[in-house]
């Protein structure tokens, strides 16, 4: 799976205390136009799985260029992920990370346990994206940019 790039998502939310929650991911697809649904996976072990299992709302923040810092921190373990790290709550209240290229904001759907993992489909309720911005992009261990062909 290395081979295939992808773009670079963290995954938001709040726990049950209120608390935000979040977790990097590149496990995240398109499902659905009509209704808008997108989809992503999290490992069954993840210390974030309470709150996004049992959580109404989520927001998928599409990470620009600029912000491998920020994937990065949210792939880290036991640390304030969201120390230092600018960021809004959206409509559902969910955390929006600022300087994001788009930003999902969705309904926690439906949930279905493969593997090791659980897939998540939301149902996008609100979006948002800022035009003219670069994607981070992963591809075999590595962060990229986009380049003109």
């Amino acid at each position: 799976m290395r081979t295939f790039a992808t773009g670079v998502t963290v995954i938001t939310a709040l726990d049950a205390s209120g608390a935000p929650v979040g977790v990097t991911a590149n496990s995240f697809n398109s499902v659905s136009l009509v209704p808008p649904l997108v989809l992503w996976s999290l490992s069954r072990q993840a210390s974030t799985m309470s709150a996004f299992s049992r959580g109404s709302h989520y927001a998928i923040n599409i990470l620009a260029a600029d912000q491998r810092h920020v994937a990065e921190r949210f792939s880290r373990r036991d640390i304030d992920r969201f120390e230092g790290i600018a960021m809004h709550r959206g409509e559902s209240g969910a955390p929006i990370l600022d300087g994001v290229m788009a930003a999902f904001e969705c309904f926690n759907r439906s949930q279905y346990e493969e593997g090791d993992h659980i897939i998540f489909v939301g149902e996008v309720e609100h979006c948002r994206h800022r035009a003219g911005s670069l994607p981070l992009i992963f591809h075999d261990g590595k962060f990229y940019t986009e380049l003109p062909l």
